[in-house]
């Protein structure tokens, strides 16, 4: 009898051992990255974001963009982590932008309206003058922009960590 309470015993033990560590390591998971694109939690919804790891394609961003998908937008990876400001150049819809630091703590956030495109008899150097400039406030080496509006309803604040797989992201940086 002793013999049986001890290998039950044992393997309750066993059992719940495998529970705590299985937990332990969904729990430390990191966010996926599927075909080239970041899965990201904001405040239980899940957004797939394109990156944006290259100088080129960080200067574009969103310019020229009439839509974006419910759940869609852009994650900026940056070579290094310091202030940044981001500008509304070429946008035709709001964005709102979430700065990260290399952890993926937020350190600003802005709602980013559309601004007037350049005019024709304005230079590029008129233009960028005159653009709005978000600033991230503190260093940051990730941005996530999204759908306007978005942050008013979602209730993150600075200070909050977003789970991002940011050993890889500085991996693919250029």
């Amino acid at each position: 009898m002793a013999h049986f309470v001890i290998t039950a015993l044992s393997r309750t033990l066993t059992l719940m051992a495998i529970v705590f560590v299985s937990v332990l390591f969904a729990s430390c998971s990191k966010p996926t990255i599927v075909n080239g694109k970041a899965v990201v939690d904001l405040e239980g919804t899940s957004y797939t974001l394109d990156i944006v790891a290259d100088n080129k394609t960080r200067e574009r961003g969103l310019g020229g963009v009439d839509s974006l998908p419910e759940n869609g937008g852009m994650l900026f990876v940056f070579p290094d982590s310091r202030l940044r400001a981001f500008v509304m150049r070429d946008c035709l819809i709001d964005i709102d932008i979430i700065f990260l630091d290399p952890t993926g703590r937020i350190v600003a956030m802005h709602h980013m309206p559309a601004e007037e495109l350049r005019k024709d008899d304005e230079t590029p150097g008129q233009y960028e003058a005159r653009l709005k400039k978000y600033p991230s406030r503190y260093s940051a080496q990730f941005a996530i922009e999204i759908i306007g509006g978005r942050l008013e309803t979602m209730g993150l604040k600075e200070g909050q960590l977003i789970k991002l797989d940011a050993e890889y992201l500085k991996s693919i940086v250029q």
